[in-house]
């Protein structure tokens, strides 16, 4: 870890504060979210919802992620047993990379990528492989990712709609990886944080894919779909069969046992809009 320093949103967002400056170094917009957001999670904290939350999530909010899910893709998942509530999704990224990673596995990650990725994964031990997306349209190179799996691969991370090239993975590219991965027996984690941004066409989630849903992570969160970036430090959230879904939900508990249990009832008690999965 001797290589990770201060990370660069850390940095910038310190020199904008400095400087005066307007602060395009980390993802949040210059306007407020919606009001029956924040008027929810007030009632909920005036409602007496402030102590601990149950570790891996309010029952009633892992139900309702269970219901957007299903509405979003089709999948009927086990809101017990398959679905992790978490403090934002950078913890569940860790608890996924370090509940389902060994030292020396290969993961392969699409660059540009969020740098928690590889931090988390060189926590883990992984050994890691980058394929880049280059422009003008970031097509995947199936070529190079074929050559890339190898017998140690373990898992492929995919962001789509990705930061911050903005590209969206084609049912054809997804199709493609996930036939790969299917062949080789790789696990797939997919970061869709920016789901509900998707403007000129529309997002396939890799689980909702044959034979996918198996052997994929869905990792996703709410402050990105409601501009309310704070709340995504409150509720993050993954998807992934009852085996996986052992795994990093077991772990999550050890990070941090901490998440808004007023944030968690009121998404749930006042608008399915905000569930997010």
């Amino acid at each position: 870890m001797e290589k990770f320093k201060t990370t660069i949103f850390t940095q910038m967002s310190s020199l904008a504060i400095k400087h005066g400056a307007i602060n395009l170094g980390q993802g949040f917009p210059n306007f407020d979210g919606p009001e029956f957001v924040k008027e929810a999670a007030i009632q909920a904290i005036k409602d007496g919802k402030n102590q601990y939350a149950r570790g891996y999530g309010v029952p009633d909010l892992s139900s309702a992620i269970a219901e957007r899910f299903k509405k979003d893709t089709g999948l009927v998942v086990d809101p017990e047993k398959e679905i992790t509530v978490t403090s934002g999704c950078t913890e569940a990224i860790a608890a996924t990379m370090l509940g389902l990673i060994n030292p020396g596995d290969e993961v392969i990650l699409f660059a540009p990528f969020y740098d928690s990725y590889e931090a988390t994964l060189s926590m883990a031990g992984a050994k890691i492989k980058c394929i880049t997306l280059r422009p003008p349209d970031f097509a995947v190179p199936i070529d190079e990712l074929k050559s890339a799996i190898t017998q140690d691969t373990r898992a492929v991370l995919i962001n789509t709609p990705h930061n911050p090239t903005g590209k969206m993975f084609t049912r054809e590219e997804l199709s493609t990886i996930a036939s790969l991965c299917i062949e080789n027996d790789v696990l797939v984690f997919t970061d869709e944080v920016y789901d509900k941004l998707a403007f000129e066409m529309d997002h396939i989630s890799m689980a909702s894919l044959p034979g996918m849903y198996e052997r994929t992570v869905t990792l996703n969160s709410l402050g990105k779909t409601f501009s309310l970036t704070g709340l995504e430090d409150w509720l993050g959230n993954s998807t992934s069969s009852p085996d996986m879904g052992s795994a990093t939900g077991t772990l999550f508990p050890y990070f941090c046992y901490l998440h808004s249990y007023a944030v968690g009832s009121c998404s749930c008690s006042q608008s399915p809009r905000i569930l997010l999965c």
